[in-house]
């Protein structure tokens, strides 16, 4: 395993990030094809030992059950200051809003419970899941901030957000002596590029650590044609991200499978190699032993910038699905709160 630093940070992560979103149990969340407790610890144990030391999770992930399994696996595998915890946040419901409850308290009670959830002091990384159009952006990195300053989090990161939005924050919160973010979340992979239009370099630029999801389109990065999972068949999300793109993607999966084969490696490798060029450490999400082996493979595999442009060339825009297209039409709609300080507009 090869580690690096996370952006500015003095965090040292493994380059592999260990997704745990198909962790928690399937009666309690949104998804069906999570797997229980005892085949997660079995994943994170082997992942430990093949040096992952990054492991990402959030509080929406089968109603924080992710977090409880990701929590437990830790404490009797690992020494907590040997390994990188990341959870998430969600914005604040219209029932807080109703009970006027602030930003800043909002991200303190999700906080209490995700540490609550992990049997964890306080976490490496906290982030902004998606951006929060009902709640002043002061007081999103206000109660950041202050979480930071308590000791539960020792730095920020944010997902789901645009470029400028990302700009604006830490604008804000270095105008304001906020902690400021230092990692992005979004959605890149090799079938999946907008990201390079404005977030990559802008993070190459700001020197901001980019740790992407979805870094293999939901399995459709590590499978040939006519191969198929349980993953592929029961994820609706993804299948909203890529269905209707996928006859754009054929000839992108194909070369992949092509490269995979001619190096006598899996079509994973051949992906998460070409995505560590791009990024600091993707998020992979594992529910096989398999899974996790193959992606920590790739940390090893170098592809040459050849057989990198060759990947490359076939791809064509796609258009934005998922969260950001929920972003984009939030931030189309108006009117919002906005917040350049401590007046709220």
């Amino acid at each position: 395993m090869q580690y690096t630093n996370l952006g500015m940070s003095d965090l040292l992560v493994s380059r592999i990030c260990m997704g745990c979103m198909g962790f928690g149990d399937a009666q309690n969340g949104q998804h069906t094809w999570t797997v229980d407790e005892a085949h997660s610890r079995e994943i994170i144990q082997r992942g430990l030992a093949l040096g992952i030391n990054f492991f990402d999770t959030a509080i929406a992930y089968q109603s924080g059950t992710s977090e409880q399994y990701l929590g437990r696996a830790l404490r009797d595998f690992a020494r907590r200051e040997d390994v990188v915890v990341a959870t998430k946040f969600l914005p604040r419901t219209n029932e807080e809003i109703a009970a006027g409850i602030s930003g800043q308290a909002h991200i303190q009670r999700m906080l209490d419970k995700s540490l609550q959830n992990l049997r964890m002091d306080y976490v490496d990384l906290y982030i902004y899941h998606m951006w929060d159009y009902q709640t002043p952006l002061y007081d999103i990195l206000d109660g950041l901030n202050r979480v930071v300053q308590a000791g539960k989090a020792r730095y920020i990161g944010i997902s789901n957000c645009f470029a400028w939005q990302l700009c604006k924050a830490n604008a804000l919160a270095e105008q304001e002596g906020f902690a400021k973010f230092i990692s992005v979340q979004s959605h890149y992979n090799l079938i999946f590029r907008e990201e390079e239009r404005e977030m990559v370099p802008f993070c190459r630029e700001e020197h901001i650590a980019m740790t992407p999801y979805s870094a293999l389109a939901g399995g459709r990065l590590s499978k040939h044609p006519g191969e198929t999972s349980r993953r592929l068949r029961e994820d609706a999300y993804a299948q909203l991200k890529y269905g209707a793109a996928q006859d754009q993607d054929v000839p992108i999966l194909a070369r992949v499978a092509e490269l995979a084969d001619r190096r006598g490696v899996s079509m994973t490798e051949v992906s998460l190699a070409w995505l560590l060029t791009k990024v600091t450490a993707p998020v992979v999400g594992a529910t096989k032993l398999h899974h996790v082996e193959g992606a920590a493979k790739a940390v090893d595999l170098a592809l040459t910038a050849a057989e990198c442009r060759w990947l490359e060339e076939c791809y064509t825009p796609h258009p934005l699905v998922g969260v950001m297209a929920q972003n984009t039409a939030a931030a189309a709609d108006g009117p919002h709160v906005w917040s350049t300080g401590r007046q709220t507009i």
